[in-house]
């Protein structure tokens, strides 16, 4: 997919490459690269397709059916996290609805691994649920974070409020590592299940609800990020059932592991937890100014930050410093009549889903909510992260206020600068990412969870109704396309090796010229 990236180095003792595919044409993580747009320089990606019809009776395509369609693999019922691809392998979270092994039955976590050419089934990471319901690991929900892929491992969170590294072989080729995968499969207090070829061997697991004690609110989600020798991920920690309290306010948001080990490197201490609207559930991205690298967050105090990626001593634990912070949140979100305005009220404040994404030494990221709470009103800002300190006043180099809550990321074409966001309200916005001046809305007419795709000239994106729409990425707006496919869309489609994958909820379509 993408060429050869420029591999970063970090100054410091970090001093390594930034991982990414670094060879063309995979998608190994959340974003692409650890910039998180969501745009590929690859060509000649279809946008007439037709994703085809069921065999009667059954939740199988007939691919005879099927318009430039090369394989459709059956997920669960419930798949947020997009797909990633490396070295001739897919790997997706979903739920456990499409039992693949009968020692593994019953409400799961689930990451596939599958086969590229062909979506055949290969291996699974299967997670026992935490058994607390819809407060802190919802019932099949599954496992949303986007898989990282580097080399011959794979790192995930899972819906436990794990942070997992895995061998991509499986145990196919024997146990590398953790060596106790039975107990694992089995779960805390229950029996061990004896794992076999087609489940995961796993390397190391970090609980972050056991360590840190942080309280995942609903589910754990962020995708992580892997720079040099660490891994970075979102603890999720937020409110309780009640949505009044915090159970755990110095819990970290934001914190790093030796990505050998599994070993806790360190932490965010700035204090988030204690300023949470609800929760922290966006995933970490990676940008370098000047030679500074810097490692992004959007938290939930509605707060961008960036932080030094070195973890520092600081008294009996090592800290991530902030090099600069920017409160994403207009003034007047906050108050009225003098008044707070209480959280989630559509009017009021909001926090930070969606991840940030580094362009050209500026930052771009929009504020949303959990979309339980509904629409309301947005701002999507532009951060100059040249900067240092708070830089709430004077750090913006532009605003867009016009756009309501988003959980969705930003895509920016470097052809053409032009920006592309969605918000869950169901429109689609075209700005121009140097100056944040609008070209055109688009109005899908459904709620929209996952983010832009831009490739080869067009933007992808689908819808809770089950709609994808292929736009011309262009400051004219054109309709090229726009195809139903019978499930909600959730995740972001991603194109890797000439090939669009598009997830909905159930099946994983791969999309390519026949």
């Amino acid at each position: 997919m993408h060429t050869a990236n420029i591999i970063h180095r970090l100054t410091l003792t970090i001093a390594i490459p930034l991982s990414t595919a670094t060879l063309a044409e995979d998608w190994n993580q959340w974003g692409r690269t650890a910039h998180n747009n969501f745009y590929s320089p690859e060509k000649g990606i279809p946008h007439e397709f037709a994703p085809g019809d069921f065999k009667p009776g059954t939740e199988e395509v007939d691919l005879s059916t099927t318009k430039n369609v090369k394989w459709v693999a059956k997920l669960g019922s419930q798949a947020y996290g997009n797909v990633t691809i490396s070295n001739g392998q897919i790997y997706i979270g979903t739920n456990n609805e499409s039992l693949r092994d009968p020692k593994h039955s019953g409400d799961r976590g689930i990451v596939y691994c599958l086969d590229e050419k062909t979506g055949a089934f290969k291996w699974q990471l299967v997670v026992p649920k935490l058994g607390a319901g819809k407060v802190s690991d919802w019932e099949f929900l599954g496992i949303c974070s986007s898989p990282f892929v580097e080399g011959d491992r794979m790192y995930v969170v899972s819906n436990r409020c794990e942070i997992l590294c895995l061998d991509t072989a499986g145990l196919a080729n024997g146990n590398q590592g953790f060596q106790d995968e039975a107990a694992y499969l089995g779960g805390p207090g229950k029996p061990p299940v004896a794992p076999g070829e087609t489940d995961a061997d796993i390397i190391w697991v970090f609980d972050m609800r056991e360590e840190l004690g942080v309280f995942p609110h609903n589910i754990a989600s962020s995708s992580v990020l892997v720079v040099g020798d660490h891994v970075y991920a979102t603890t999720s920690n937020g409110q309780d059932w009640s949505h009044l309290n915090i159970p755990s306010p110095m819990a970290p948001c934001l914190v790093v592991l030796d990505k050998k080990t599994g070993e806790y490197a360190g932490e965010e201490a700035s204090g988030i937890s204690k300023n949470l609207m609800h929760c922290n559930w966006s995933s970490p991205g990676f940008g370098e100014v000047n030679g500074q690298p810097m490692v992004l967050f959007g938290a939930g105090d509605g707060v961008c930050y960036a932080f030094d990626p070195k973890p520092v001593p600081d008294g009996d634990f090592s800290i991530l410093k902030e090099i600069w912070k920017y409160d994403c949140v207009p003034a007047k979100y906050k108050m009225r009549d003098g008044e707070p305005i209480k959280y989630p009220a559509a009017e009021g404040p909001s926090e930070l889903i969606c991840s940030p994404v580094f362009y050209k030494n500026r930052v771009y990221i929009a504020i949303g909510q959990d979309p339980e709470h509904g629409e309301g009103v947005g701002n999507l800002v532009c951060i100059d992260a040249t900067q240092k300190g708070d830089i709430t006043q004077g750090g913006a180099v532009w605003s867009y206020n016009k756009i309501n809550r988003t959980i969705s990321t930003v895509s920016i074409d470097p052809d053409t600068g032009l920006l592309f966001i969605a918000d869950y309200s169901g429109f689609v916005y075209c700005l121009d990412a140097e100056t944040g001046k609008e070209h055109w809305i688009h109005d899908m007419k459904a709620h929209m969870w996952g983010s832009t795709l831009v490739a080869d000239g067009k933007v992808f994106l689908g819808d809770e109704d089950g709609d994808l729409v292929v736009l011309e990425a262009s400051a004219e707006k054109k309709v090229l396309n726009e195809v139903f496919f019978g499930a909600p869309i959730y995740s972001t489609p991603v194109v890797a090796n000439g090939v669009l994958y598009v997830g909905t909820q159930t099946h994983l379509y791969a999309i390519g010229n026949k």
